[in-house]
C-alpha cells in the first residue's frame, strides 16, 4: 500500500456508495427470494401448508440483514481493528456453545445452531467475518512479519486451525476448508511468501486426508464425486439429481417455478442444492447470469479494496470479497459435480438466515471501506 495514503480514522470527504455493487448484490438478493421461494414451493406446502413459508422467513432475515448492514456500513470500520481479538474471542466461544447441552442445537447428526427453532443462529457463519477482522487487523498492524514462517505465517495460522477444528466437528468440513481458504488468500494478498504457503498446505493435507478416511461419511462424498453414477440411488444420489436439473434446464429453461426436480427428487433443492433448481428453471443463460454477477462482485470489491485509504481496509475488503466469492464457487462446483460435497449455502440466493445476514454485512463493509477510499 503506498505510504503517502492518510493514517487511520483522519478526516477525509466520504465517498458515494458503489453503485454497481448495490446493484450487484440486490440483483443476487431479488434472485435469491424469487429462487428461494419456487425451490421450496413444494416442501413448504407438504409440511406447512404455505408454499411461501421459507421466501417469508427469508424475507424476515432479509430485512434484519439490511438493517445489520445498514449500521455496519454507517460505522467507522477503523474501530474494528481495536476490537479485533475480542471479536475473534466471541466467535470462537460460540463455536464451543454449539457442543453445549441444551444450547447448541443438533440436526440430521450435526450441531452446527444456536438457538432454538426459527431463532437459530449458525455461529460458523459468523466465525469467517470474525476471522478476516481479525486477520486484517494483525496483517496491517505487523507487515514486516509475514515474511517470516515462524513468526508471521504459523501464528496466524493458529486461530485459523482452531476454529477450522471445532467447525469440523460439528461436523461441517465445507466451512472449515472455507476459513482455511480466506486466511490462504488474506496471506497470500499481505505478500506471504508462496513457499511457506505451500509449505503450511502440505501440513494440512495429510490431516485433511486422514479425516476424509476416518469418516465413512466424508469418504463416500469423495468417491460419490470421483464417480456419482457408481451408486446413483445413495451416495451418488445428490450430484445425480443435482445434474438431471442442470441437464433439464438445457439453455433457457423450462420455466420459472415449472422445476421437477423440486418435488422432492432433489436434496436440499432450496438450501446447498438451489443452484441447480435455478438451472433447470432459468437454464444456462440464468447460471451463467448468476456467475457473471458474482464475478463482477468480485471485481468491485478488489477495486474498492486497492483503492482503500489504509491496509486494514485494504484486507478487510479483499477478505470479505474472498469469503462470498470463493463460497459461490465452491458452492457451483459442488452442483455441477466439479467438487466434492461439502454443504456451503450459494451466498444471498440459498436459503439461511446467518448466511444472508452474514454476507449483507460483508457487502457493508466492503461499501464501508469504498467510502473512505482514495480518489
Amino acid at each position: 500500500m503506498r505510504s503517502a495514503r492518510p493514517h487511520e480514522g483522519s478526516s477525509r470527504p466520504v465517498a458515494p456508495l458503489d453503485s454497481v455493487l448495490f446493484t450487484v448484490t440486490a440483483a443476487l438478493i431479488g434472485i435469491g427470494l424469487v429462487m428461494v421461494f419456487s425451490a421450496s414451493s413444494a416442501t413448504a406446502y407438504a409440511q406447512h401448508g404455505d408454499i411461501a413459508y421459507y421466501a417469508k422467513r427469508q424475507l424476515v432475515w432479509l430485512v434484519v440483514g439490511l438493517a445489520a448492514a445498514y449500521g455496519v456500513y454507517r460505522f467507522d470500520y477503523h474501530r474494528l481493528k481495536r476490537w479485533a481479538p475480542y471479536i475473534l474471542l466471541a466467535a470462537t466461544a460460540a463455536l464451543f456453545l454449539v457442543f453445549v447441552p441444551h444450547i447448541g442445537v443438533g440436526v440430521n447428526g450435526g450441531r452446527r445452531w444456536i438457538g432454538a427453532g426459527a431463532f437459530s443462529v449458525e455461529p460458523s457463519e459468523f466465525a469467517k467475518l470474525a476471522l478476516i477482522v481479525y486477520l486484517a487487523a494483525v496483517l496491517s498492524a505487523r507487515p514486516e512479519r509475514i515474511t517470516s514462517l515462524s513468526r508471521g505465517v504459523v501464528p496466524l495460522f493458529v486461530p485459523v486451525a482452531l476454529m477450522a477444528v471445532l467447525v469440523l466437528r460439528e461436523p461441517d468440513m465445507g466451512t472449515a476448508s472455507l476459513l482455511l481458504f480466506i486466511a490462504f488468500t488474506l496471506l497470500f494478498a499481505a505478500g506471504a511468501r508462496l513457499m511457506h504457503l505451500a509449505a503450511v498446505a502440505l501440513s494440512i493435507i495429510p490431516v485433511a486426508a486422514l479425516t476424509v478416511l476416518a469418516s465413512p461419511y466424508r469418504r463416500a462424498r469423495v468417491f460419490a464425486f470421483l464417480d456419482p453414477w457408481r451408486d446413483p440411488l445413495n451416495t451418488g444420489f445428490h450430484i445425480v439429481q443435482s445434474l438431471f436439473a442442470l441437464g433439464s434446464g438445457g439453455l433457457f429453461g423450462v420455466g420459472l417455478g415449472a422445476s421437477r426436480e423440486k418435488f422432492f427428487y432433489l436434496p436440499e433443492q432450496y438450501t446447498d442444492f438451489i443452484f441447480s433448481i435455478l438451472g433447470e428453471e432459468l437454464g444456462l443463460i440464468g447460471t451463467l447470469a448468476v456467475v457473471a454477477l458474482f464475478v463482477t462482485l468480485a471485481y468491485r470489491a478488489i477495486r474498492i479494496a486497492l483503492r482503500a485509504p489504509d491496509r486494514f481496509g485494504f484486507f478487510l475488503a479483499i477478505g470479505c470479497a474472498a469469503m462470498i466469492t470463493i463460497q459461490a464457487f465452491v458452492n457451483i462446483g459442488v452442483v455441477s459435480s466439479s467438487w466434492p460435497v461439502t454443504g456451503v449455502p450459494l451466498p444471498f440466493i440459498s436459503f439461511g438466515g446467518s448466511s444472508l445476514i452474514v454476507n449483507l454485512v460483508a457487502i457493508a463493509l466492503i461499501a464501508n471501506v469504498g467510502r473512505h477510499r482514495a480518489h
